[in-house]
């Protein structure tokens, strides 16, 4: 077993022994490279182990703290509401709206929502919570002309689709793209992780039962805190 496995191990063993407890913050690198008596990289390697694993997460403002298992999620296999996903995962979710707004919609927004150019779309901003710890940032764009009336909804606490669903039309499918990117500073600074820590980004396509494409969205999810679940089959 290396060095780093076995600090990994001791540092296991007190997490679930309760001696580091559920939301507390483990001591820094420096102060563990100490108490073992070894290098700040061999800490750093057993500590990011344990934060792949679910047990820990780097938060930007305080350290590395000890955390429940990563959310699992259907996200990549149904279309469902992020409130129903956090519930369904034993997480308590909210929802703080940064921006919602008309605008005429950028290259990337009427290419994905195959309208032309300059077209007038909603731009919703959201940063969403599990637990009350920043677990994804979302950009949505939606045509202005299919759903009229989105305005009048407050997004804090109402879902989009639901909102879709009584303005215009329901989301009957999606398609996803998935990058594995890294956080850039202002990103790492609203999801409270470092810059440059693993993140994954999801682009979805939605569309209606005609076929229409009706959402578009960037989706931005901490690495540390997320797993999706993916269904796959064969082909004849």
């Amino acid at each position: 077993m290396t060095l780093y496995d076995t600090i990994k191990e001791d540092l296991l063993s007190k997490i679930k022994d309760g001696t580091y407890r559920e939301g507390e913050t483990i001591p820094s690198e420096m102060e563990l490279a100490k108490e073992y008596g070894v290098s700040r990289p061999t800490i750093r390697q057993a500590v990011q182990i344990l934060a792949s694993d679910g047990y820990l997460e780097k938060r930007r403002r305080r350290g590395t703290v000890v955390t429940r298992p990563k959310v699992s999620q259907s996200f990549t296999m149904s279309i469902s509401s992020f409130e129903d996903a956090m519930r369904l995962a034993g997480r308590m979710p909210r929802t703080n709206v940064l921006v919602f707004k008309r605008e005429k919609a950028d290259e990337d927004a009427a290419s994905h929502l195959e309208l032309p150019r300059g077209s007038e779309v909603y731009k919703l901003v959201r940063l969403r919570y599990a637990d009350d710890l920043p677990n994804v940032f979302v950009e949505s764009y939606v045509p202005c002309d299919r759903y009229p009336g989105l305005e009048s909804y407050d997004f804090n606490v109402t879902s989009l689709y639901a909102a879709m669903d009584r303005c215009g039309g329901t989301v009957v499918s999606a398609r996803r793209r998935l990058e594995a990117v890294r956080a850039d500073g202002t990103t790492a600074a609203l999801l409270d992780v470092e810059e440059g820590d693993p993140l994954l980004l999801f682009h979805t396509v939605a569309r209606d039962a005609t076929g229409a494409a009706v959402e578009y969205s960037i989706a931005t999810y901490r690495g540390e805190s997320n797993s999706f679940e993916i269904d796959v089959r064969r082909l004849p």
